[in-house]
């Protein structure tokens, strides 16, 4: 028989570099990626003939990026799962899970942050409808669709469990990208001392902003110190640009690539919207702001782990495809011990235990 077969699904280059870090845990196995897809005729049309669909994940330039990184990385691609059958499917969205593919264990990983609820998430979840329908990432991980959930940190544990999903299911494991953001505090970024930004691509997702208002919000909150813009990657780089130039200091900094940890590292205050990044600002213990409550953001905070995540999940991935009882089964019997990693007092040696 020949090896077990994974796939892992991509879609922004967060979730392309996290689904990989945690493949390449898994060398004893047939690794493959393919690009979030959907088995419905609209939905492809939307995708092939139309740009409506190109401010999501699933749009033709995050497809285009993701296999980008993965054919420099020598990975394998079968998008659409056209080529292989799956032993296991590893989603970083359980939004839209193609039906042909619930039969094949399935894991969730959490990736970010998921946005706040709307009345059209409220309403797609109350009337059962799609739930990408929500146009967001609110009801991401809710769905309870998957047979196992690898989540961020014991508050995003409680999070998804009153929106639906089962908690019996849900694993502690950390979360690949966010785990030991600490390192990121010694760095080779040239500005210091600045006030940062982060934008978030609501107008590019189909949601209303009012950027000049946000802008100068930002400036106020400066009150005099240099500001330091680092824009969302979705976003549309002249339009930001024009807008923060108009309503911004004239020394302002822009960046639409880059290293956004460490920006926030060498910052002095970090201004958010709905981004993940929050957590580098609250982990490296900046004064942060944030359309979300800080509170229940510091409550939600991933755990720190020393990058360890990947290995948890991968360890779970393994644990599950050798499984060879009844897939619901394996939530009731595993044993789930997570890998953790300990700084030493002076150094900064890394020590490995066990839980």
């Amino acid at each position: 028989m020949g090896r077990k077969k994974i796939l892992f699904t991509t879609g922004s280059m967060n979730q392309t570099i996290q689904v990989h870090e945690i493949a390449s845990e898994l060398s004893e196995y047939d690794c493959w990626f393919s690009h979030l897809f959907s088995d419905s005729w609209s939905i492809n049309a939307a995708i092939k003939h139309t740009n409506w669909i190109d401010g999501t994940i699933m749009g033709n330039e995050f497809r285009l990026n993701a296999e980008k990184y993965l054919k420099a990385h020598g990975a394998q691609i079968d998008y659409r799962a056209q080529i292989n059958d799956y032993d296991l499917i590893v989603y970083c969205s359980d939004l839209l899970i193609p039906k042909r593919m619930q039969s094949a264990k399935t894991i969730w990983i959490q990736e970010g942050m998921v946005d706040r609820m709307t009345m059209a998430s409220k309403i797609v979840k109350a009337l059962n409808l799609p739930r990408w329908w929500s146009f967001n990432t609110s009801l991401n991980g809710s769905s309870n669709i998957c047979d196992v959930y690898c989540i961020a940190s014991e508050g995003y544990k409680s999070y998804f469990t009153k929106r639906g999903s089962d908690n019996t299911k849900m694993f502690v494991t950390g979360m690949p990208n966010y785990d030991d953001l600490t390192r990121f505090a010694n760095n080779d970024f040239p500005y210091h001392n600045y006030v940062m930004v982060a934008t978030s691509d609501m107008r590019e997702t189909f949601r209303f902003e009012n950027r000049p208002a946000f802008i100068k919000k930002a400036v106020r909150i400066a009150k005099g110190r240099r500001l330091l813009f680092k824009l969302h990657p979705n976003e549309k780089y002249d339009r930001a640009e024009a807008e923060i130039r108009k309503y911004a200091p004239a020394d302002t900094l822009i960046f639409q690539a880059g290293n956004t940890n460490e920006m926030i590292a060498n910052c002095e205050e970090l201004i958010t919207q709905f981004s993940t990044v929050v957590y580098t600002g609250i982990a490296l213990g900046k004064k942060v702001h944030s359309y979300f409550d800080l509170k229940e953001l510091k409550r939600l905070n991933p755990i720190q782990n020393g990058g360890t995540s990947a290995k948890n999940i991968a360890n779970i991935c393994r644990a599950f495809l050798e499984f060879e009882g009844p897939k619901e089964d394996f939530v009731k019997k595993y044993k789930y011990r997570p890998v953790l990693f300990k700084y030493a007092d002076n150094d900064r040696v890394l020590k490995a235990v066990s839980a």
